[in-house]
């Protein structure tokens, strides 16, 4: 009998089972498997690295070129702007006009909003939404991603703060403390960028993310209670059951009746926006101007109706004019560098990971490529400069990015002109923000944040992977429940012990005969498999290395021990044979050899004669 693997079924690997033929002809082809030439250490680690950081090879397109082409070259790999730039056409521009100026009307009140989140003033998101998304622009490779403050980043960086220095007492230590952590992120950011290592942040898996997402918003929204109720004395934690808590003491002194009013009625109005713009695909704009409509409505009926003496929060005051420097507050020296530099790692991956998923995905909807590393230097630069001109953390927004790519923007030129209507709102209209109500700005986070919790994808992971669901909701509860850092941490922890899992217990099948077929199939996804008498057929599906070896050669011996006690109570012929199907396994390295060599003399000690162990065929 000759055993050959077979491609007959594309979902796995199967072996089929030939009788010789007489016929030469008809005879197996029998192929000799070479090695390859031997490399020295030198050559094989530098090919390792450069596999491992340099797998896209971008230097190729320097190759052949001249000192002054490789120049601009390298010119416009740091500044895209110079690439894109030079096609640009009044025709694009009309485009990137549009989107620029339907994402500003989106990200002015959610920017006031959000900078609340982080306990810092209203003025400081839209200083985070001017200097960064020019630096974006010039820098990034995304079409698409609109740059500012976002709801989780503000929550977590404001959490995190609040845990080392009070924004109440302690305000200019606090607002230092916040600049340091922004600057901190962005050298965290560049230099993941500049050292290509951008895949570490792949290590924060999928599921987890959605579950971390999904629970932030949760948090967020449970947070601007206070607003929307009218709440005065409100807990400063963050989980669920101190939060309910809290609403629950005040409902009877603590709510706010017009407030409730204000903030309930234009919930329901941008819920009904967000459901149009999602069932029209061509009325985007209506979600995208709802939020700047809700202020101005719910600003003078505050001013005209003088809301705010019968005890419904305003604004008050936001700070006129562009950005000041900040330089001079971000700690360099003492006690708080340690502190800064931990919440800035934090947040910068935080925001690394949400800004490269926008991206990755508007850049497979458009059909062009995105460089993720390439994507980090310009995040980090942006955060960077801006530490230094009064911004806190920013990242990409998937409401704003989803409503700039609908909208039709051609270029990052979107974000100049968000940048610009910004900018003409801090010189000229920040004062009529006066009376805008509190109640406005937390409806208005709500309707952003409700997005993030993303059930459908929850159920997908469910049915897929179960492990991965137990990411997903331990991320999420770990949020709710406990606090915004702790639930990152189980995000983490999870996503880092199923890798662990995945190496040090490598998945194993017993294969067995489909009636009539001379394929093998896996028994625990094909039932109606029948086992070999006489034959144990077992494929493995992973590289061996040393962390799985001696995992995979006793999980082999149990299938035979448990085979060999089937065998021996149904009175089926004894195992003789013992066939190891090898195709899956990619790699093999000496601790895995030695595995297989102990298997192979505890087969001969069992007196099973034939131990046969296939290899891929390529």
């Amino acid at each position: 009998m000759v055993h050959h693997i077979s491609d007959e079924a594309a979902d796995e690997p199967s072996i089929t089972t030939q009788t010789p033929s007489n016929d030469p002809s008809q005879a197996p082809l029998v192929y000799k498997v070479g090695y390859p030439p031997p490399k020295n250490l030198a050559t094989e680690f530098t090919e390792t690295l450069r596999e491992t950081f340099f797998h896209d090879n971008p230097l190729r397109q320097y190759k052949g070129q001249s000192g002054p082409r490789r120049f601009m070259m390298g010119l416009e790999f740091l500044f895209p702007i110079f690439g894109w730039g030079r096609d640009y056409s009044l025709n694009k521009f009309k485009g990137d006009l549009i989107a620029g100026l339907t994402i500003a009307s989106l990200c002015i009140p959610q920017d006031i909003g959000y900078s609340k989140l982080a306990n810092l003033d209203p003025q400081y998101g839209l200083y985070s939404s001017f200097i960064p998304p020019l630096i974006y622009a010039a820098m990034g490779s995304s079409r698409d991603i609109a740059i500012g403050p976002v709801a989780v980043v503000s929550l977590l960086i404001g959490s995190l703060l609040q845990a080392e220095v009070d924004h109440v007492k302690n305000k200019e230590e606090y607002m230092r403390l916040a600049f340091t952590a922004t600057f901190f992120a962005g050298i965290t950011q560049a230099a993941l960028g500049f050292l290509r290592l951008g895949f570490l942040i792949e290590f924060l898996s999928h599921a987890a993310i959605v579950g971390f997402m999904g629970g932030a918003a949760i948090t967020i929204a449970l947070q601007q209670l206070k607003y929307v109720l009218g709440i005065a004395n409100f807990t400063r934690k963050t989980d669920i059951v101190s939060v309910m808590e809290s609403v629950w003491r005040s409902v009877h002194h603590g709510w706010n009746w017009q407030t409730i009013v204000i903030g309930v009625s234009f919930l329901v109005f941008l819920l009904f926006a967000k459901y149009i713009g999602k069932k029209k695909r061509k009325l985007f704009w209506v979600p995208a101007i709802a939020p700047i409509i809700s202020v101005i409505l719910a600003t003078f009926f505050v001013y005209i109706t003088r809301a705010d003496k019968q005890g419904v929060q305003i604004v008050k005051h936001i700070e006129q004019g562009i950005n000041p420097s900040s330089v001079h507050m971000i700690y360099f020296t003492g006690p708080f560098v340690a502190k800064g530099f931990k919440i800035g790692v934090v947040c910068g991956i935080v925001g690394l990971t949400e800004a490269v998923a926008i991206g990755r995905t508007f850049a497979a909807m458009k059909d062009y490529q995105l460089d993720g590393n390439k994507e980090m230097v310009a995040l980090g630069t942006m955060n960077i400069v801006g530490s230094m001109t009064s911004c806190y953390v920013t990242t990409g927004s998937f409401s704003r990015s989803a409503v700039n790519f609908m909208a039709g923007c051609k270029t990052p030129v979107s974000n100049v002109v968000m940048s610009v209507v910004v900018l003409l709102t801090l010189l000229v209209i920040t004062p009529l923000f006066k009376y805008t109500p509190n109640a406005i700005l937390g409806s208005i986070i709500i309707s952003a944040v409700i997005g993030l919790v993303d059930y459908e994808a929850a159920i997908l992971i469910w049915k897929v992977d179960k492990l991965d669901f137990i990411a997903c909701m331990g991320a999420f509860f770990g949020v709710v429940f406990v606090s915004v850092e702790i639930g990152l941490l189980i995000a983490v922890a999870i996503s880092f012990a199923k890798i662990l899992l995945q190496v040090t217990r490598p998945r194993t099948a017993l294969l067995g005969n489909l009636p009539g077929t001379t394929i093998y199939r896996n028994i625990s996804q094909y039932p109606e498999a029948k086992l070999t008498p006489g034959v144990v057929i077992v494929r493995v599906d992973s590289a061996i290395y040393f962390s799985n070896s001696n995992y995979v050669r006793e999980r082999i011996l149990r299938w035979l021990t448990d085979e060999e006690d089937r065998a021996k109570a149904l009175g089926l012929p004894k195992i003789s044979s013992l066939i190891v199907e090898m195709s899956p396994v990619i790699d093999i390295d000496t601790s895995g050899i030695h595995a297989l060599e102990d298997l192979y003399k505890n087969l001969q000690k069992r007196d099973i004669s034939f131990c046969r162990i296939l290899v891929p065929s390529s």
